[in-house]
């Protein structure tokens, strides 16, 4: 046991999650079995310890290169390796498989990385008296030096009670990325407002039809790229009760901003991921709002736009003119350890290494959530030169603006939005057309999980 995780540690921030959300929670998981508790000595009741036990952890594809160097730099540690989705997309195969464990009273991986936040609203629940999936990290598991390293606020959606359930691999900020050649070339400024972005769009429609400023054709893009960045309430909560308002004047806004660019050809429906995207638009990209990893995931990436260096610059996020300069974030996965782990030694030594090791500062692909992490992987960027204009500033200003108005309910946003707004648009219609449905698709997901819809 190193003497890190000797100290205990409690948060006062908290993630309130209600009596009827829990319930509804253990209704779906019908959890029928649990580890037998042996210890309390971390906060939670723990099974009995085996440091020799082997680690079994899941991580999705872009996860794995992190997971293979911690199995490589322990060779004293027996670690499994597994991948699945992640639960990208709002899919919930992690929550699915975990509620097959607990009914079977078996299984349970030691360490999983979801790319989802609100896994800890079910996470941090514990379903028919079995324990939470998710192991308390603050109560003598980790260490106050350790779990004090993060950037201010980046436990804060893992924090129920005061009580800390995972860690943040990453902030995902978004800040406003454009092609600086491009720019340069067609004489355009670049935006600072969501005003400004619209006005852009009309431009380069008329005088350079082709070229465009974003896409709306995956699942986060709508809800945490143009929604939450755009200030909009449309996924709140507060105690026990949902809200999705689509009629405030922000939201509003949004959803005209994004009608009006689709329909002038510089808002695409494509993936950012797809093969289709960087064929047809990998070179035609002026510039996009979008996540601070979009940094290596798309620009660095050898198999999307693959931009050279120079060409690719990051400024301050959009924002409504004469109102707040804040923005959405767009993920920042967490990794979560096992409540029923036999190695709780080894999950907290997994837990450090993926957040604060050097490694995991060479193996960023964006902004790590660990500030020396984020210092490091910060300055190697900028002097990479790789990216053009003010980069460290753009991002640094981004991870201090993100809108603390939006809600991290035991559900997605991106589900409805993958099975309301994405087919819809594809069909024909507009997104004004699409808003109520996408607006009762959250309330009934927030009434099923328990919530009092406002």
């Amino acid at each position: 046991m190193t003497q890190q995780r000797r100290s205990r540690r409690r948060l006062t921030r908290t993630l309130t999650i209600t009596t009827s959300a829990l319930a509804a929670v253990a209704l779906l998981t019908a959890c029928s079995a649990g580890s037998a508790g042996t210890s309390d000595e971390f906060g939670f009741a723990s099974v009995e310890q085996d440091p020799a036990a082997p680690l079994t952890i899941w991580v999705d594809a872009a996860r794995e290169p992190i997971a293979k160097a911690f199995q490589a730099d322990n060779p004293d540690l027996t670690v499994n390796i597994e991948t699945y989705d992640g639960s990208a997309g709002g899919s919930d195969s992690f929550k699915t498989k975990v509620a097959l464990f607990d009914q079977s009273g078996e299984g349970w991986p030691d360490a999983v990385f979801s790319t989802q936040q609100n896994d800890t609203a079910w996470a941090s629940v514990g379903q028919n008296g079995a324990e939470p999936f998710a192991a308390v990290l603050n109560e003598g598991l980790m260490s106050d030096e350790f779990l004090d390293g993060f950037t201010p606020g980046a436990l804060d959606p893992m924090t129920v009670d005061g009580k800390v359930y995972g860690v943040r691999n990453d902030l995902a900020p978004v800040v406003y990325w454009y092609n600086e050649p491009l720019m340069s070339e067609f004489g355009y400024e670049i935006p600072t407002t969501w005003e400004e972005y619209q006005e852009l769009s009309d431009k380069v429609a008329a005088e350079h039809p082709g070229y465009i400023l974003g896409s709306v054709g995956d699942s986060f893009a709508g809800p945490y790229t143009y929604y939450w960045s755009g200030e909009a309430p449309i996924f709140q909560v507060e105690g026990d009760t949902f809200s999705s308002d689509f009629d405030d004047e922000n939201s509003k806004k949004v959803t005209e901003l994004i009608d009006h660019m689709l329909a002038n050809g510089t808002l695409v429906q494509d993936s950012v991921f797809g093969a289709d995207f960087v064929s047809t638009y990998g070179d035609k990209l002026l510039g996009t709002p979008g996540p601070a990893w979009f940094a290596g995931a798309i620009f660095q990436n050898p198999d999307s736009v693959n931009a050279p260096a120079g060409a690719i610059g990051a400024s301050a996020p959009l924002h409504w003119e004469g109102q707040n300069e804040v923005t959405g974030n767009v993920g920042g996965g967490v990794w979560y350890g096992s409540s029923h782990s036999k190695n709780l030694d080894g999950v907290a030594k997994f837990l450090e290494y993926v957040s604060s090791s050097d490694t995991a500062a060479e193996l960023a692909t964006g902004l790590p959530a660990y500030a020396s992490t984020a210092d490091t992987w910060l300055a190697t960027q900028e002097a990479s030169g790789y990216f053009a204009g003010e980069f460290q500033s753009a991002i640094t200003k981004a991870a201090g603006s993100v809108w603390s108005g939006w809600g991290f309910p035991s559900f997605s946003p991106e589900t409805a939005y993958s099975s309301v707004v994405i087919p819809g648009l594809a069909a024909g219609k507009t997104l004004s057309e699409l808003v109520p449905d996408l607006q009762a698709e959250y309330e009934n997901s927030a009434q099923v999980q328990g919530y009092t819809v406002k």
